[in-house]
């Protein structure tokens, strides 16, 4: 391999503002968020991944775990974790886009059942993982609670439970207003006080601790990874580039394995645009909360919450005692555009602000210290993917639909697997070599993606309305994986 210096670098304010998680690195000092080496010349590697989140990462771990004499490098326009590794909610959870009634359909029971039970696994391995490697990333296993607000909500959440006792895999407890009350520090129940569920399988993280921290271990290892890299195309064995460190130098990387781990960017790319559908989701979050706040709202450090409304909302409380609360709302741009501008909207914001004071009402009058977004990557199906072609030996893994953190640990195991030509339970999961329809061109992509947002919050207000499940719900439900 020809390596030659680069030595133009992006200021670290990009990334400071690209979320509180990379902000926070940097005020603490622990992490400058300044680029790695750009790649600027032709170069040989066995693997070349594309794309310098967590999928990525977790693939080349576990790749050079399993062999250290492989030659990994890793491509990222940015730095590793800017995209929506680095700015999510920070649920490490066993959420999958597909429910386990909508698997069992496309591929069968066992199937249905293998995968639960592989994400449900893979948060003890992310845990087991960034301990034993010495990552600080937060990790904290107190489970997520969401709510039910209503008597559609709470029929909603008893099917939840239901569900899941019915495949033996997921342990989720339905909590009653009395339970609620008493947990969260409600003084009596009545008609406003909300059942809950409880999922013990998730944690709480630091996102950007986790992917930054990740990045470092595989440089550790011996993985090559170039940053301020764009990659302007790819086909087998071959992955074309362009340095952004000022030299505009344009080479090739030559490479047995080629993976694609891109997400919502994937959808810039040319091989791959019709086949990931990038929809931005904002966040926020507060100042840190005084000890009697959170006593009154009632949430342990390790826990993440949620509600049923059908326009979804996440939130966790972090480390230091803020409240990173985010959610949908942000509607689909023409061409699946990507743009910094649309990280920011008011109108989501003011949204999120206020259902935080509608689910917490002591975290009303809080400080709202940051607000940012970011892209996610949707199939056309709402159905992740881990593909990989033996033949060719180019492989893709995504399509998480915000359900990603955990996901991208479970993925880059399977892919490693996948490349090293090892049949294992993994190999064998549903969601290995599925293949989504594309995406429609436009306007019918335009027209479709944000009728679908709108049809969400229509769901919520028609069950505010009528007091029961809504039908605008049920008749997009096979359009969200359920």
């Amino acid at each position: 391999m020809t390596r030659r210096a680069a030595h133009a670098q992006v200021p670290s304010d990009a990334a400071r503002r690209a979320s509180f998680w990379l902000d926070s690195l940097a005020a603490s000092g622990a992490d400058t968020l300044r680029p790695r080496t750009a790649l600027t010349a032709n170069a040989w590697f066995d693997v070349c991944l594309i794309g310098g989140g967590l999928t990525a990462l977790w693939t080349a771990y576990t790749l050079k775990r399993a062999d250290p004499d492989l030659r990994i490098a890793v491509l990222e326009r940015e730095i590793a974790g800017f995209g929506a590794s680095g700015r999510n909610g920070g649920w490490c959870s066993a959420l999958f886009p597909r429910s386990a009634a909508s698997l069992e359909r496309t591929h069968g029971r066992d199937a249905a059942i293998a995968m639960r039970r592989a994400m449900v696994d893979t948060v003890d391995e992310v845990g087991r993982v960034t301990a034993a490697e010495g990552i600080d990333c937060d990790f904290v296993r107190g489970g997520t609670v969401v709510f039910a607000r209503s008597g559609a909500q709470r029929r909603a959440a008893q099917a939840d439970v239901d569900e899941a006792a019915s495949f033996g895999v997921d342990r989720l407890e339905y909590w009653d207003e009395h339970t609620v009350a008493a947990r969260f520090g409600v003084s009596g129940v009545d008609d406003r006080t909300p059942a809950a569920v409880h999922d013990p399988a998730c944690a709480r993280v630091h996102p950007a601790k986790l992917v930054r921290g990740l990045a470092r271990v595989v440089e550790a290892l011996g993985v090559a990874i170039f940053e301020r890299t764009e990659v302007l195309d790819w086909s087998a064995g071959r992955v074309r580039f362009r340095a952004l460190d000022g030299s505009d130098a344009i080479g090739t990387v030559s490479a047995r394995h080629v993976l694609v781990a891109t997400e919502g960017y994937s959808s810039q790319l040319p091989r791959a645009r019709r086949r990931i559908l990038p929809i931005y989701s904002l966040m926020i979050a507060t100042e840190p909360l005084s000890p009697d706040v959170w006593r009154e709202i009632g949430l342990a450090h390790g826990e993440t919450f949620s509600d049923y409304r059908h326009l979804l909302v996440y939130g966790q409380r972090t480390a230091d005692d803020r409240i990173a609360f985010g959610g949908r709302g942000a509607r689909y741009h023409w061409g699946s555009t990507l743009d910094t501008r649309f990280e920011h909207d008011d109108r989501v914001f003011a949204h999120l602000q206020a259902a935080l004071a509608e689910l917490f009402p002591a975290a009303a009058g809080a400080r709202i210290t940051h607000r940012w977004g970011g892209p996610l990557g949707i199939a056309r199906d709402w159905h992740p993917t881990v593909s990989y072609n033996a033949r060719t030996g180019v492989g893709f893994a995504g399509g998480y639909v915000g359900d990603g953190l955990s996901t991208t640990n479970l993925a880059g195991r399977t892919l490693a697997d996948l490349v090293l030509g090892a049949s294992s339970e993994l190999t064998a999961l549903p969601w290995v070599q599925h293949r989504s329809p594309l995406w429609e061109p436009e306007p019918l992509r335009w027209a479709g993606a944000n009728l679908g947002l709108l049809g969400t919050g229509l769901a919520d207000h028609e069950e505010r309305l009528t007091g029961r499940p809504s039908l605008i719900a049920r008749a997009i439900g096979p359009l969200t994986g359920h």
